[in-house]
């Protein structure tokens, strides 16, 4: 066993089977040993972690919009990277949306790589796209390095990733099964949403007529209004779409934030029945409930959206059973004017939410009043996703033979002003100081988050 020339250690580490004190052996990037506290060879760098301290692997965050290139201006990689060292979160992957051109073709890869060099303050992956029509490039994608493959079952906000219906998805998923590839679902199909009759806005968000607004005949500025416009059936047939093809094509299937209460008992029966089904859910469905959401706050609109409190609960409940298998951000900025702050129009707004560097302490924030431990926290936000994309054995766990790099940085902690966590940050658990990137150690300090301020990052 070679010599370490890197030992990080604290009285709590966060250990597969347990948490305890241990000190933590690195040689040349990779985990060597995991031994007691006290064991620290002469001659190699020692990192202290405080009595205060929990000492935990990197955060691993499978859902974020990174829109570079084409619309840097919403987030580019130097942006949401370093807001992701802020959090804590090591390594993530870029959604195939909402850049221009879109990662639904080897060419497109090849432009969203080119964007990403040199500009990634951490380990980045990527997601391919399923868009009506390009079964072809969806094993040069994946030959390529995707870590498998989107598609939306409605509109996806942008008009250059078209979604999907039953058809287009009976002629993509069985290359998806000859690869072994993984599909992930924006679970919402739009029976449902026509029928409750409440139009969305036409139209480009900055650009939609004032009198068309007015001529719904609803409240476009009421949270109520758009939660009506977006109902759980759309998620839970959805679901079942999905439920259904997969049995029969045998594709391994990821529902993506999953926001209804109503679809988890076919979630569950179909993990049981042994199928390859997963799903996550995000931040702010287990932070907020729609009836404490003020009516004009846009920064709260995403889809699906943020549903009641009893519906957040379940979610919860979900979660300790295993039927919802992780937390992930579905981090998805936009510039403020797109959210219409001024006009408050729910309907019109664009719908995404800002916060990646804010997954740690919102989520535990909440699981520690529910009585969750540090261990749940570990698997929900970093074992469970590193394995969906396929880094088990080199991400989310701190053991031997996981990666760590030792590239030092520091990070200027940003804030997002247009993310709906603003003005509860103060009631935060949980602030990121050190952090060792790249899958490897974040020690996170379990204390109100502080103001805006310069920490140091060893990636």
């Amino acid at each position: 066993m070679p010599a370490p020339n890197l030992v990080i250690r604290g009285k709590r580490v966060v250990l597969p089977e347990s948490i305890a004190p241990a000190s933590i052996h690195i040689s040349d990037g990779v985990i060597t040993a995991i031994k007691s506290y006290e064991s620290v060879p002469t001659g190699c760098e020692l990192i202290q972690a405080d009595a205060e301290s929990l000492v935990m692997s990197g955060l691993v965050d499978t859902h974020v919009h990174i829109n570079e290139p084409g619309r840097t201006e919403w987030e580019g990689f130097a942006t949401a990277t370093r807001a992701a060292a802020a959090g804590g979160v090591t390594t993530l992957v870029d959604m195939p949306l909402n850049s221009i051109p879109p990662t639904t073709t080897l060419a497109g890869f090849e432009a969203k790589l080119e964007a990403a060099r040199g500009q990634c303050y951490v380990d980045v992956g990527f997601w391919g796209g399923v868009v009506p029509g390009n079964a072809r490039e969806l094993a040069p994608l994946s030959e390529a390095g995707v870590v498998g493959f989107k598609c939306f079952l409605i509109h996806s906000g942008v008009d250059e990733f078209p979604n999907v219906t039953e058809n287009d998805l009976r002629e993509t998923m069985p290359e998806l099964t000859r690869l072994d590839a993984l599909l992930i679902v924006h679970a919402e199909v739009p029976g449902p949403i026509s029928r409750t009759g409440i139009l969305a806005c036409p139209g480009d968000a900055e650009s939609a007529p004032a009198e068309e607004q007015a001529s719904r005949n609803v409240h476009p500025t009421e949270y109520a209004t758009f939660l009506a416009s977006r109902p759980r059936a759309a998620e839970d047939e959805a679901i079942a779409l999905m439920i259904k093809l997969s049995s029969e094509i045998g594709t391994r299937v990821h529902i993506v934030h999953h926001s209804s209460a109503d679809a988890l008992p076919s979630l569950r029966a179909a993990k049981s029945a042994g199928l390859r089904i997963t799903a996550e859910t995000c931040p702010h469905y287990l932070t907020f409930a729609a009836e404490e959401i003020p009516d004009g706050a846009t920064e709260f609109k995403c889809c699906p959206p943020i549903r009641e409190h009893e519906n957040r609960e379940q979610l919860w409940r979900a979660l300790d059973s295993g039927t919802i298998d992780m937390i992930v951000s579905d981090h998805s900025p936009c510039p403020p004017e797109m959210k219409l702050r001024e006009s408050g129009d729910f309907l019109c707004a664009w719908g995404g939410i800002s916060s990646l560097q804010l997954r740690l302490p919102a989520v535990w924030t909440e699981a520690s009043r529910r009585g969750h431990s540090f261990a749940d926290l570990a698997r929900w936000l970093c074992s469970a996703p590193a394995k969906l994309v396929g880094l088990e054995g080199r991400k989310g766990l701190i053991e031997v033979g996981y990666e760590i790099n030792e590239r030092k940085i520091k990070v200027k902690v940003p804030r997002f002003d247009m993310t709906k966590y603003a003005g509860v940050e103060a009631d935060f658990s949980g602030d990121v100081e050190d952090y060792y990137m790249l899958s490897d150690v974040a020690k996170a300090f379990l204390e109100a988050c502080r103001a805006p301020k310069t920490i140091e990052a060893q990636l």
